[in-house]
């Protein structure tokens, strides 16, 4: 297959760049044209950010499954679409050609149709990461259904949230799942979910760990081919993709924000077809017959994007893998990497920093000499980590692409291009085609020339950016367009260098970045704030070896019994129970006060430098009402 939009040195992305910044009508339409529609768009764009209003293609329908699977067929159908490797890896893995992962959706779509999901349904989604989650997001596509993926290490109470914020009367889920040494159960963990969601008409349980758990007549049923499947069998017949407009939703993702409650980030199908697929051939430079390996789990957005609409769409091979990287050891991706003679690989921060800590011996033996190209995502990765991943997994040959992106942007918008435009450790570097970065300063006032550092906004739409939070389009406004006029607010610092590079500094708001996931501290505060004794709290981020950023957690007890310490193991707890073990704070200090203002607002300023052990500079406290608690948490800090 080839990819007529693909660049292939630095002065073609300087002149699409260009092109895509003065003409981005012009430039789109022409990558457009690669793609299948029903029927061609009336209009490329229409847009404002004051509402906001973001409009790509309108006029215009298809189906993005057509995209990922049928215009493969004639051509690729017997090439390797996905290649599953389970969790253990003693356990036979699959790999489902373009053909059969075509047949699978169809015959899933069918079975969806059955249980009464129609186009513009919503569908939860909340399963390990084996080939039926792939099929069963494609199946939805497939109908038009709205799919939403929730991260299989949520709590019940996270998808009680998801599920009735989506209004999805229909879940998909696993008995169990695999994760590591590990049983999750998933079914189990749905159940007690839904005790809060009575609208939900059809729970779909495919069974993978054979763990036991209830099914509920009327409601729950096994997935098609299971044993127990109490529909009839449908022997396979294709089943004809639902013509969708341009701006139909194709997914709800939850994201975390700044206050309690997550945000349903809505992106639509034909500009996030197109983006996702352009940033794919080109940040990666995928060759035909390459295997791009994207350790991301599905549940979040690294997942849709970069291992399944983007590459399914650019017919490329996509390796899914259900374990982590240190289980059974820590040698397991290099193994992954020797057994599939994977090309691309493309992972976190905190995953290369967790396997530093293991040292070489576990890349002993290791044939790495199939990897072309490296990539990082999820958070600003650190020099030495950049070194470590070019050195010692690359052999010194291999580019490292560091993007950066969000669940609203939907793909990457800032990243080298694989081996033809300029790498720089512990950078971004330069905006995608389609994407104009500005600085700004606190009051909006663009910050001009370099360097500079500010705040990271974006002035002119790109074809998947989000377009709503669903059910609440102000929260949408609020959250990203009401900061600063007439620009995208990303929520992020960053560095622009004398070379026009930029370095992304990390968040400016209530948002913590744990591990590549962000995570609202009013969030883990409101799950904190739960438990019993518990009076108040704030939490604030700290720089961890590992993750990235800790989670910091400062908690006023009521009268308590027992020690401190088993206190702080059952607030954890709450936690995990409330959210899930992601939001868990690595460190709590029980304390007698928190500083605020005089008009009692937490001056989180403060807490902030103590968790990062900056004792001696806290700034002006002359305006807290109590300054005697600074000293107090500074003497009492874990």
């Amino acid at each position: 297959m080839a990819y007529p939009f693909q660049i292939k040195s630095f002065e073609e992305y300087q002149q699409a760049y260009r092109q895509s910044i003065d003409t981005p009508e012009v430039f789109w339409a022409g990558v457009a044209e690669h793609f299948t529609w029903r029927k061609k768009w009336d209009r490329v764009l229409d847009w404002n950010f004051t509402e906001p209003k973001v409009r790509w293609f309108e006029g215009g329908q298809l189906n993005i499954t057509e995209n990922c699977l049928d215009r493969h067929l004639a051509e690729r159908g017997h090439v390797p679409a996905i290649i599953w490797e389970p969790n253990d890896p003693k356990e036979q893995g699959r790999t489902l050609t373009y053909q059969q992962l075509h047949d699978e959706v169809c015959a899933f779509a069918h079975f969806l149709q059955a249980q009464g999901v129609s186009k513009g349904d919503r569908v939860c989604l909340y399963m390990g990461m084996i080939p039926e989650l792939a099929v069963a997001v494609l199946a939805c596509a497939r109908l038009g259904a709205v799919h939403s993926v929730i991260f299989g290490g949520f709590s019940a109470q996270s998808i009680a949230d998801r599920v009735q914020d989506a209004g999805a009367e229909y879940i998909v889920t696993c008995d169990g799942a695999y994760r590591g040494a590990k049983d999750i159960p998933l079914k189990n963990v749905v159940d007690d979910a839904l005790m809060a969601c009575p609208f939900v008409k059809r729970v779909i349980v495919c069974n993978r760990t054979h763990t036991p758990c209830s099914m509920i007549k009327g409601r729950d049923v096994w997935w098609p081919g299971h044993a127990h499947y109490v529909t009839e069998n449908l022997p396979y017949q294709d089943f004809p993709a639902v013509a969708m407009e341009a701006e139909d939703p194709l997914f709800i993702l939850y994201t975390s924000g700044s206050t309690g409650k997550p945000k349903g980030v809505v992106h639509s199908i034909a500009g996030y077809m197109l983006y996702t697929t352009y940033t794919f051939v080109n940040v990666f430079q995928y060759q035909p017959g390459d295997v791009h390996f994207c350790t991301a789990d599905i549940g979040w957005i690294t997942g849709h994007s970069y291992i399944l609409y983007g590459p399914l769409c650019a017919g490329a091979t996509t390796l899914l893998f259900e374990g982590i990287p240190t289980w059974p050891d820590a040698g397991r991706f290099w193994n992954v990497v020797q057994k599939h003679k994977v090309a691309i690989l493309y992972t976190a921060p905190t995953a290369i920093r967790s396997l530093m800590g293991f040292g070489l011996e576990p890349l002993q033996g290791k044939d790495l000499s199939s990897l072309k190209v490296l990539g990082t995502v999820g958070e600003p990765i650190n020099e030495e980590a950049w070194w470590w991943y070019h050195d010692h997994i690359g052999g010194k040959r291999c580019p490292v692409v560091d993007t950066w992106w969000q669940t609203e942007t939907g793909g990457i918008m800032i990243s080298n291009l694989a081996g033809i435009t300029p790498a720089k450790p512990a950078h971004a570097t330069l905006p995608l085609p389609g994407v104009k970065p500005l600085l700004v300063d606190e009051s909006g006032n663009e910050i001009v020339g370099s360097p500079a550092l500010g705040n990271l906004c974006v002035a002119q739409p790109w074809p998947s950016m989000i377009r709503t939070t669903w059910g609440d389009h102000e929260r949408c406004r609020q959250a990203y367009f009401s900061t600063y006029k007439n620009v995208y607010f990303t929520g992020d610092g960053a560095l622009r260098d004398n070379d026009g590079m930029y370095r992304i500094t990390g968040r400016v708001d209530d948002v913590l970045n744990v591990s590549g996931h962000r995570i609202g501290t009013a969030e883990v505060e409101n799950a904190i704030n739960r438990h019993t004794g518990v009076v108040e709290s704030a939490v604030v981020g700290y720089p961890h070896d590992v993750k990235g950023q800790g989670i910091y957690a400062y908690v006023i007890m009521g009268a308590f019994e027992g020690d401190g310490e088993g206190v702080k193991k059952d607030i954890g707890q709450t936690v995990n129970k409330l959210i899930g073990p992601i939001a868990r704070p690595d460190k709590i200090q029980l304390v007698r006060g928190l500083p605020k203002t005089r008009s009692g607002k937490i001056m989180r300023r403060i807490l902030r430098k103590i968790a990062e052990g900056e004792t001696s500079n806290l700034g002006d406290t002359t305006t807290l009402l109590d300054p005697g608690v600074v000293e107090e948490i500074k003497e009492g800090r874990v």
